[in-house]
């Protein structure tokens, strides 16, 4: 019996040939390393023979722990690290400089623990953060000036930095179930507008195109309020994975979306 168990502890072993065997062609060609849900408890080091990868995927294994090798993996544009156990993250991950997709959320992350390498990560575009022990955000991440969606739902965050409100790209921001002030609540109250996107603007800045939409949605969300019945979709943050959902459709509509960027 206490053999078995020690033989759960180690997880499934994972060799170069499972590995190869594991990889597969994205819809925009590029190579997919899908190591999801396999029951890995260590970094398998012999991925390290597949580093021209273009994607990897590790999420929804027990993981503690990514080695700072990870910078051996200079093409990756995509990185899943969704659902583990991680408590921290090596500062080689800011080496990656061709990655513009990366999900750690629902692991163990605390804000003392996010190597401020992250910020050089000049071409990022989405990260999710969310569901992890972060009280802060670095005001560093206002570095990433390619980042258009953004997870910090989930967290014991009080606030969330101007220079990552600001970001001139941001679409998405998620970042509800977070213990915010009842001040900083309405201080942002005109300015952020949680349905399917944040308004980060002020309405002087917007076309008028762009003024309807908002108005549209806020008319929606006044509505939501308000108890009025409606049958359109629930919010929903598509791109920002959650634990036990890969949205694969929509991964294959991102990726397709920004292969050109």
């Amino acid at each position: 019996m206490a053999k078995g168990k020690a033989k759960d502890q180690k997880g499934k072993k994972i060799t170069l040939k499972i590995a190869k065997n594991s990889i597969r062609i994205s819809s925009d060609g590029g190579r997919r390393l899908d190591l999801s849900k396999m029951g890995i408890t260590t970094f398998p080091k012999c991925i390290l023979k597949l580093a021209d990868i273009d994607e990897l995927d590790l999420s929804r294994n027990m993981i503690k722990k990514i080695p700072s090798s990870i910078q051996k993996f200079q093409k990756l544009r995509w990185l899943d690290l969704h659902s583990n156990k991680l408590e921290e993250l090596p500062g080689a991950i800011g080496t990656l400089q061709n990655l513009f997709y990366l999900n750690i959320c629902n692991n163990k992350l605390t804000t003392k623990n996010l190597p401020e390498e992250l910020n050089l990560l000049k071409n990022l575009r989405i990260l999710n953060l969310g569901l992890n022990c972060l009280d802060s955000i670095p005001t560093s991440l206002g570095a990433l000036k390619e980042l258009k969606e953004i997870g910090l739902f989930d967290n014991t965050l009080t606030t969330i930095p101007n220079s990552v409100k600001k970001l001139p790209k941001l679409k998405k921001l998620n970042a509800e179930r977070n213990p915010f002030p009842d001040s900083t609540k309405k201080e942002h109250a005109d300015s952020i507008k949680r349905l399917q996107t944040l308004y980060l603007v002020q309405e002087k800045d917007l076309c008028c195109s762009c003024l309807k939409v908002c108005q549209d949605e806020r008319d929606k969300l006044n509505k939501l309020k308000n108890g009025t019945p409606s049958p359109s979709k629930k919010p929903s943050f598509p791109l920002l994975l959650t634990p036990n959902s890969f949205a694969k459709d929509n991964q294959e509509e991102w990726r397709l979306r920004e292969k050109h960027p």
